[in-house]
């Protein structure tokens, strides 16, 4: 049933270490194009999110505050939202814009209609996070930080006493920006999968 796998819970693809990273340049909320040629010779975080996913809703203080504490340092940010808003309205451009005023985003919010961006990422989840050193090689890859929402029933979820910090995503940027390696032993993202035009899903899905 597509329906049910669209719903399914899932893990981040976990791309080789040392990857290059896969061109892009995808419209802004503001429809001003942003490449991944814009962020040549440092590094780049690249998070694949979107508005609806109760996982990235978990997470998405914590982004906004990752976006505010590194804005003055040598890193690019972008998200990307690639899911099909054809049968996820909630993630439409519109709401997106939304979701940059209410969250307090000031990283560039990315609309990947085409679903190209986010399969050459090999992208899985949201959240599904890439960190790219100055030579944009793969540093890391998986998930933000230890931290899950509670599912308390279909569409309910609970972050109480259990609020996202980052302390993964963040201590790898600081190994990156200090011109280390963090760690190989990088654990998965978790969350919704991606959620594919039909036709589309590829075969790592």
């Amino acid at each position: 049933n597509r329906l049910e796998a669209n719903m399914a819970l899932t893990e981040s693809t976990m791309m080789k270490l040392g990857s290059d990273l896969p061109a892009f340049e995808l419209p802004n909320i503001d429809t001003k194009l942003i490449g991944s040629a814009q962020f040549a010779g440092k590094p780049l975080l690249v998070m694949f999110i979107c508005n609806h996913c109760p996982y990235v809703i978990h997470v998405a203080d914590e982004l906004a505050r990752i976006g505010r504490d590194y804005a003055d340092r040598e890193i690019g940010i972008v998200a990307i939202q690639s899911n099909n808003v054809d049968e996820y309205p909630a993630d439409s451009p519109e709401l997106m814009k939304k979701e940059v005023a209410d969250r307090g985003y000031s990283f560039p919010y990315l609309y990947d209609a085409s679903q190209e961006v986010a399969i050459s990422f090999t992208a899985a989840c949201t959240p599904d996070l890439f960190l790219f050193d100055a030579q944009h090689k793969l540093a890391y890859r998986g998930r933000l930080d230890q931290t899950r929402p509670k599912r308390i029933e279909s569409g309910v979820y609970d972050s109480t006493g259990n609020l996202a910090d980052g302390k993964e995503i963040r201590a790898a940027i600081e190994a990156v920006l200090a011109g280390d390696k963090p760690g190989d032993e990088q654990l998965p993202a978790m969350g919704c999968n991606i959620k594919w035009k039909p036709g589309n899903e590829p075969d790592y899905f």
